[in-house]
């Protein structure tokens, strides 16, 4: 049991990932979060902008170009994948009992954000945990035109990760010393991430509030 449990805390810290997964882990990883419902839990923001910073680094012996452009391709065939998986079970999703890896709740938080943003959802989603794996499943679920989620899929994946990768990489170059302080780093960059998600948990339940008072 205590195996299962560090697996699972490796899969959850991005820098055990990149180091003792490597770049096809990184990309594997990368894939689960933007298109299996249960992959809403695994780092994506951080884990790109480390990613980036450790390439800079020399720590991942992969070229720039070829990094950047094998997230990319993960991340959208990722969410190629959530929306054939909403499309395919359509309307029932929601009616699918909770789990462990599975709350309809999130569905629910999808469904608001792609109603608010409409198909840029799909772009601004990236940027958003949880959203980011729910949002391709709900526009399969309400059968968006393949050809217009196409379109806002590749722009959403080539915007985030040449963000974060990017980022990481320019910083990591500047300044090599952010290899000795990753930890406070991450931290940074969950809680950074983390507040629209907040923001947007907290209007909904004000919302929900004010309507039952």
């Amino acid at each position: 049991m205590e195996n299962f449990w560090e697996y699972l805390q490796n899969l959850t810290d991005a820098k055990s990932i990149l180091s003792k997964g490597g770049f096809y882990f990184l990309l594997v990883v990368v894939y689960a979060e933007t298109g299996l419902f249960f992959g809403f839990f695994l780092p994506g923001d951080y884990l790109l902008f480390l990613a980036g910073l450790l390439c800079a680094s020399g720590m991942i012996d992969v070229p720039l170009g070829t990094l950047l452009f094998a997230v990319m391709a993960a991340g959208v065939l990722g969410n190629f994948t959530g929306y054939w998986f909403g499309y395919r079970t359509g309307p029932m999703l929601f009616k699918k009992d909770d789990s462990i890896f599975f709350k309809k709740r999130y569905i629910t938080v999808a469904e608001e954000f792609y109603n608010k943003h409409g198909g840029m959802a799909l772009v601004l989603g990236r940027f958003f945990p949880i959203i980011r794996t729910f949002a391709p499943i709900f526009a399969g679920v309400v059968k968006v035109d393949f050809k217009k989620f196409t379109i806002y899929n590749l722009a959403g994946g080539i915007a985030w990760t040449c963000t974060f990768i990017l980022s990481g990489y320019f910083l990591g170059r500047k300044y090599p010393q952010l290899n000795d302080y990753l930890e406070y780093v991450i931290l940074g960059l969950i809680v950074i991430t983390s507040i629209p998600l907040l923001i947007a948990f907290l209007k909904r339940k004000t919302a929900s509030t004010e309507k039952h008072t």
